[in-house]
């Protein structure tokens, strides 16, 4: 290798245009071409000729470039391959990258790559809660969820055992969150495999691995929520009215309006038309794929005029959540909990609506099951009772509202509470 080195300029190197190698000497190139100028350092090991790149010139000037150089040539006269340094010191940040990168930092970057193809905000944040990957208000980690005793693992330790640990205590009381909760575990590792984070198997699989683990589940309870008897419903929801905080005012406006808990955290302003008394859920944010028009009775209008006050500029949603989103998939059911109701679910409700106006109303069954959304079967039929049982609905929810406040006090009581 020659010795005679640093014969670029700055100034010459900016007016090369001649396509090829330009020799620095020691070894180091400039080599021009089409696309533009990169950097190589070229040598001989055990007979064999290897070329280094070093980077573009516009990313690595002339001194740092000479400084590389220079620092290959004292590998080389201490009898050690360049390539062969890069590749064990790429190999040992990679190590120790794997022993710093935790399962909620994989989980985290995971849940950002993943989450722009994911139907509705219900199904990010049911990631984030049953990962423990939630954030109080001053942006530290909760305790909620599933995992946090995973959460701080480092991505390359976690094994079958941190796995079943996580999963046995819900694996039978909890069977289809148990399910979607290894599912997400495992598409995490997944993803961990794939950045080179881990080896090996993936100890969240299901098909020989854990089947060999944990016990046979039940059937997975998907469509049954366990609900609160509608004889009980009035009595709970003067609870919330009498204790309106925004979970509270959220539930209330679930119960009152029979919907699904995800419409109501989704709800933003521009769906409320207060005037006509009438809340337009657009299709895409319906379980069904339909626009759905819900009467709203005064007991829902009056949550509505409380939540009012809570507005603010960049949050649109009625029921505002942190950081100018809305509710975390998690608040109704907290709310729950919080008055000893938690062995019920918020979804359950519409059970209790739908058992009421069954048994404790003559109103057309197909008419009830508009209210709640449900497709019928008939499809003249369904697109008849669209267009014209509007007001129809309108009195159900009317008179559900009647049966659960008795004598109406409970919109004044709210009133009264919000305005103190």
């Amino acid at each position: 290798m020659g010795r005679t080195t640093n014969k670029l300029t700055v100034k010459a190197i900016e007016a090369l245009k001649e396509e090829g190698r330009h020799s620095d000497g020691g070894g180091l190139y400039l080599k021009v071409t089409p696309s533009g100028k990169r950097w190589v350092f070229m040598y001989t090991w055990e007979k064999k000729r290897v070329e280094l790149g070093l980077g573009t010139f516009a990313n690595v000037p002339l001194k740092q470039a000479r400084d590389i150089a220079q620092r290959y040539r004292e590998m080389i006269e201490a009898k050690k391959d360049p390539k062969g340094e890069i590749r064990a010191e790429e190999e040992k940040q990679a190590e120790q990258l794997r022993r710093e990168k935790t399962f909620g930092d994989v989980a985290l970057d995971y849940i950002a790559n993943q989450e722009e193809g994911w139907k509705n905000d219900k199904h990010r944040d049911q990631w984030y809660y049953t990962l423990s990957l939630k954030r109080d208000d001053k942006g530290k980690l909760t305790d909620e969820g599933f995992c946090v005793a995973l959460r701080d693992r480092p991505i390359a330790e976690v094994d079958t055992d941190d796995v079943v640990k996580v999963l046995k205590p819900i694996w039978q009381t909890k069977p289809e969150t148990a399910s979607r909760l290894r599912g997400r575990i495992e598409a995490v590792l997944n993803a961990a495999k794939v950045l080179k984070l881990r080896s090996g198997e993936n100890p969240a699989a299901w098909r020989g691995h854990l089947s060999n683990l944990l016990p046979k589940r039940q059937k997975l309870s998907r469509g049954h929520h366990a609900a609160m008897p509608f004889g009980e419903v009035a009595d709970f929801i003067k609870e919330l009215l009498a204790a309106p905080t925004i979970s509270n005012s959220a539930l209330a406006f679930t119960i009152l309006t029979a919907a699904r808990s995800g419409e109501t955290m989704g709800a933003v302003w521009s769906e409320i038309d207060m005037e006509a008394a009438l809340w337009t859920v657009p299709a895409e944010r319906m379980k069904g794929g339909r626009e759905h028009t819900v009467p709203l009775s005064d007991g829902a209008l009056s949550v509505l005029k409380a939540m009012a006050s809570y507005r603010r500029a960049g949050n649109d949603f009625v029921f505002p959540g942190q950081r100018s989103k809305g509710l975390s998939v998690m608040a109704l059911t907290m709310a729950m909990r919080r008055l000893k109701k938690g062995h019920f679910t918020p979804h359950g409700f519409r059970s209790a609506f739908r058992d009421w106006a069954g048994d404790e109303t003559t109103f057309a069954r197909d008419d009830i099951e508009l209210c709640l959304a449900h497709a019928i079967a008939n499809k003249v039929e369904a697109a008849y009772r669209r267009g014209q049982a509007l007001e129809k609905r309108r009195q159900i929810m009317n008179t559900w509202w009647k049966y659960l406040s008795g004598d109406n006090s409970s919109v004044a009581q709210l009133d009264k509470q919000r305005s103190a």
